[in-house]
């Protein structure tokens, strides 16, 4: 071979593999590159090796339940105990993705294909409805509203719990996964692919709230403002919508966080599915509490 010949062939294996190591030093830190956390905010991890820890539901007695989100019957709902202790209280389910409280127990979805929405109370488990691919719960008391992360022909569904009536009030939606209800009353749903947060409308318009976003998945409202997290792989981001309709980001560099909720203690509890942990995000206020 000519020596120009082999010169060339060495540049071009050279380039190829700073190439590559380059590409895999860039996902390497994507995905081990530590969380960020706004100014005064403070975060910091609560409980590790969850696998695909998708919903959270605090309970009174200081145990956190925790859906798995794993595929092929691999899933189940963790009980993680005050001191610490793991028990699986529900297993071989699909995906099971949200979870709602209820009175005396709580229900969750499977989102793994076609599966019912069941209801757990007093240790009994009890199938609600059917639906396909359901993710984001909310109960009000009166009804258990559902969603369905399908491409195309979703549907938003409300559960009568009086009279075990289920009507379809959306249909033909696309990745729609989180619901929440906010103190004004709006019940809010994600559009994942689109980037938009709807608000269910009597006229079925349902107008845009929030926009611009990347993979909103769930939702949740409180005195803050409303929650989204976004269902990103890498750099993905929490962010909080204060009443003015301004945008804040809270959490930077998390990876696929799922469900947000308040931890009783003026601070919150954020799944982190792609690490497979629960994350303890503090306010700038409970710091300043907890310092007097």
């Amino acid at each position: 071979m000519p020596i120009l010949r082999r010169r060339s062939v060495r540049i071009a294996l050279t380039a190829t593999t700073c190439l590559i190591v380059a590409t895999l030093c860039f996902f390497a830190w994507q995905s081990f590159y530590p969380v960020q956390a706004a100014d005064g905010w403070q975060v910091q991890v609560l409980h590790r090796d969850v696998a695909k820890a998708a919903s959270l539901l605090p309970q009174a007695d200081g145990s956190l339940l925790v859906s798995r989100e794993l595929d092929d019957s691999k899933g189940s709902i963790l009980k993680i105990t005050a001191s610490g202790d793991r028990v699986v209280l529900i297993d071989n389910l699909s995906k099971p993705d949200g979870m709602a409280a209820v009175k005396g127990g709580w229900v969750f979805s499977q989102e793994g294909g076609r599966a019912p929405v069941s209801l757990s109370r007093d240790g009994q488990l009890t199938e609600l409805f059917d639906g396909e691919s359901v993710q984001g719960l909310w109960n009000d008391g009166d009804h258990l509203y559902a969603v369905e992360d399908r491409k195309g022909n979703g549907r938003l569904m409300r559960y009568d719990w009086a009279s075990g009536k289920l009507d379809v009030l959306r249909a033909g939606l696309t990745e729609a996964e989180g619901l929440t209800r906010c103190a004004d009353g709006r019940l809010l749903y994600t559009e994942k692919g689109s980037g938009n947060v709807r608000a269910l409308a009597d006229d079925g318009r349902d107008p845009v709230v929030v926009q611009g976003l990347s993979h909103p998945t769930f939702l949740m409202c409180d005195e803050r403002g409303l929650w989204i997290s976004e269902d990103n792989t890498h750099r993905a981001r929490l962010l909080r919508v204060d009443a003015k309709g301004v945008q804040h980001v809270v959490l930077t560099f998390l990876k696929a966080p799922q469900s947000i909720v308040a931890d009783g203690k003026g601070g919150y509890l954020l799944a982190e599915g792609g690490r497979d942990r629960v994350l303890q995000l503090t306010p700038p206020a409970a710091q300043s509490t907890a310092q007097r």
